[in-house]
Order: structure tokens, then C-alpha cells, then sequence
């Protein structure tokens, strides 16, 4: 891990409230729809870039307020996931996609090697350095980190509607997932998935798999239904939804995460 925090980036990833103290340390792998100069357009209108097929539109907002209702670290990827996707392991066929969703993205046909490794270098590896970095500084200084990524969804994908204003998507270890759902069935005008409109099956869980699982730590995902976070006063009622509910759950501490129920040994 000290070789990747040589990696890490300042135009790849950005590091929010890095000192925070607070349990809980935030990610967003989907947060801009920023592409660097030298991949032009990738070949696309600009009117793409607005869509979800570059990132995950009102996520960043939501997660920015999170970090400073819960002093919490936000680390948050700076390139658009059309260049290269954070939330996929190196060997995924999806890593750089040549087709989102339905469209097809001509600057992402037929890459070689030699470009999959150049674009990995410039955002994938030190937006994972960078979390490698805040995670083992904050072990070092005797911090629990619970770790939570921030994520949106359309609510229509490929022609089917999606019901659920909010996912939250887990593994087996649901000892932070569990508790975080059942304070938003709290709120009974939401409509809740869980492990939908994803689930880790859906290779969409990349994030929490490589930094949380090895580490031990309680660990969840969220996601939003981007229509419910298009404005300001959206994101920020969502912000204040989800940061109670967070602040509420890791002030109850490990030891309470530790009684629920895990299905692994």
C-alpha cells in the first residue's frame, strides 16, 4: 500500500474533509463527468455527457453534504467513468466501456493494452490509492472506518421503470446495511430496495470489495434514484436523511453492529 500512495493523483481524485474523525468515510467512484482533454469527446455528443453513461448525476452533491453533517472523509473521483470505471475491477469487460447502456462510445473501441494500462494509471489506480491512503492513516492514528459509497440511478434503464426512490446494496456482512435500511423503512413514504436496482452480482460492488471486505470493516452502498436529487434543496434533504440515520447507527458503535446478524464466518 505505501507504493500506491506514491500514485495518488490531485487531478484524478479529490480527498473532502480528509481529517475528519468522524466513523464513517464516504466514496464517490461515479462523482464527475470530466473528461481529459486528450480524449476529446470520446466521440460523443456533448448532450451525452449529461446522461448517467458519464456518471452519476446529483451523487457528489449529496455526498459532500454526508461529509459535513458526519465529519466524515470524502474521496471522490475526478474522471468520468465513460474514460474509465472506478467501481470495476482491471480485468472487467465494463472497466472502459465500448457500449453504456445503449450507446456506443466510438473513443472506447478496440483500445490495446498499452491505453487500458495508461487510462488505469490515470484515474482507476489513484482513486484506490487514495482511499488505501486515507483507510491506513486513519488505522494508524486509531480511527474505525465504516465505509460508504454514494451512488445514483436513472429511474428508467433500457425501458423499465424502477420503483425504489433509494437502494442500498450489501454483501453477506450486513451489519451496517441492516441497520441503515431499517431506519429508512422508518420513513414509510420510501420505497426501499435492497440490493436493488443492483446487487454485488451485478459487479457493481468493486469498491467496498477491495477496500472494506480485506479490512474487516462494516461497509454498504448507496444509491438514489437521480430524479430525487436534481436540485439543491433535493440533495440536501437527501444528505440530511442519510446523515441522520449514519450518525444515529455509528454512534451505537461497533459493539451494536457487532449483535446483528452475519452470514459469514
Amino acid at each position: 500500500m505505501g507504493q500506491a500512495r506514491a500514485t495518488v493523483s490531485r487531478d484524478a481524485v479529490d480527498v473532502v474533509n480528509g481529517e475528519g474523525r468522524g466513523r464513517i468515510v464516504l466514496a464517490c467512484d461515479h462523482a464527475s463527468n470530466f473528461v481529459p482533454a486528450q480524449y476529446g469527446t470520446l466521440g460523443l455528443d456533448a448532450a451525452e455527457f449529461q446522461r448517467h453513461i458519464a456518471w452519476d448525476p446529483g451523487a457528489l452533491p449529496v455526498a459532500r453534504h454526508m461529509a459535513d453533517l458526519l465529519d466524515a472523509p470524502l474521496v471522490a473521483s475526478r474522471i468520468s467513468r465513460l474514460v474509465i470505471d472506478c467501481n470495476r475491477p482491471a480485468d472487467a469487460p465494463d472497466l472502459i466501456p465500448e457500449v453504456s447502456e445503449t450507446t456506443v462510445v466510438p473513443g472506447n473501441r478496440g483500445l490495446d493494452a498499452g491505453e487500458c494500462a495508461r487510462r488505469i494509471a490515470l484515474a482507476h489506480q489513484p482513486f484506490h490509492a487514495a482511499i488505501d491512503e486515507l483507510l491506513d492513516r486513519r488505522s494508524r492514528a486509531g480511527l474505525e472506518s465504516w465505509l460508504v459509497t454514494v451512488h445514483s440511478f436513472t429511474p428508467v434503464y433500457k425501458g423499465v421503470a424502477r420503483p425504489w426512490e433509494i437502494g442500498i446494496i450489501h454483501d453477506e456482512d450486513e451489519r451496517l446495511a441492516a441497520p441503515f435500511i431499517d431506519g429508512l423503512r422508518a420513513v414509510s413514504a420510501l420505497n426501499v430496495g435492497v440490493n436493488e436496482p443492483y446487487s454485488p452480482a451485478d459487479r457493481v460492488y468493486y469498491t467496498l470489495e477491495r477496500h472494506a471486505r480485506p479490512r474487516g470493516m462494516p461497509c454498504a452502498m448507496i444509491e438514489i434514484r437521480n430524479d430525487e436529487i436534481k436540485e439543491e434543496v433535493q440533495q440536501r434533504k437527501w444528505a440530511e436523511r442519510l446523515g441522520v440515520i449514519l450518525r444515529d447507527v455509528a454512534l451505537a458503535g461497533e459493539e451494536a453492529l457487532a449483535q446483528r446478524r452475519i452470514r459469514h464466518a
